[in-house]
């Protein structure tokens, strides 16, 4: 037994679903608040912690430069033909991590 029709035949059930689940869409959306707090926040924390961090890459640069250093005195006293390929890809790894960090500093301009 069909509790109502429409004029095309098709009983309110489909009807009665599509209201409820509207309801529940305009009740979900009502419930989240905007993001623009939380963004702020997030951006306030990230910023406040990219000093810090510029200063750990520095530090991690000086300590890769000192074993770059170290390794190429070692294959130089040696006596190794590859030293001048070992000391350029040392050096070109500790120019390249403080100028990407310098880099990354100045386009967030912080």
């Amino acid at each position: 037994m069909k509790m109502c029709v429409w004029k095309t035949g098709k009983t309110c059930k489909r009807a009665g679903l599509f209201l409820m689940m509207m309801i529940a869409a305009a009740l979900a959306k009502a419930q989240t608040a905007s993001g623009d707090a939380g963004i702020n926040e997030a951006n306030r924390q990230v910023r406040s912690y990219f000093s810090a961090g510029t200063d750990l890459m520095y530090a991690i640069g000086a300590v890769v430069g000192l074993i770059g250093a170290v390794k190429v005195y070692q294959k130089w006293n040696s006596g190794d033909q590859d030293t001048s390929k070992v000391a350029a890809a040392w050096f070109g790894s500790c120019i390249f991590l403080v100028v990407v960090t310098t880099i990354i500093k100045s386009f967030f301009g912080i």
